[in-house]
């Protein structure tokens, strides 16, 4: 059974950073392409970020270039580093592995993130 716990969330000003962790235990993330996904109010979740086994990785538009996804294999865990953060980044992030568009794990609990002045 797969857990993954995500954290790392919290509140910045607009133009932050934060770096956020996807932590697995039941399966190892090197095997499946992990994605970061967000989920703002009132709004359907979708994907921001995913990386391969491979390592090869691939980003929606509204993130491109401000974040970046990486993997630690040793720690098991994958990371979203999130510059130049905007209001409407705000939600709450949620890692889960991916196949063909589709989510494949149970989901975490998430974290929020919050970018406000």
């Amino acid at each position: 059974q797969v857990q993954l716990v995500e954290s790392g969330g919290g509140l910045v000003q607009p133009g932050g950073s934060l770096r956020l962790s996807c932590a697995a235990s039941g399966k190892i993330l090197k095997l499946y392409t992990t994605a970061w996904y967000r989920q703002a109010p009132g709004k359907q979740r979708y994907l921001v970020a995913r990386i391969t086994s491979s390592r090869s990785t691939n980003y929606a538009d509204s993130v491109k270039g401000r974040f970046t996804i990486s993997r630690d294999n040793d720690k098991n865990t994958v990371y979203l580093q999130m510059n130049s953060l905007k209001p409407e980044d705000t939600a709450v992030y949620y890692c889960n592995g991916e196949s063909w568009g589709t989510s494949i794990w149970p989901w975490g609990q998430g974290t929020q993130v919050t970018v406000s002045s």
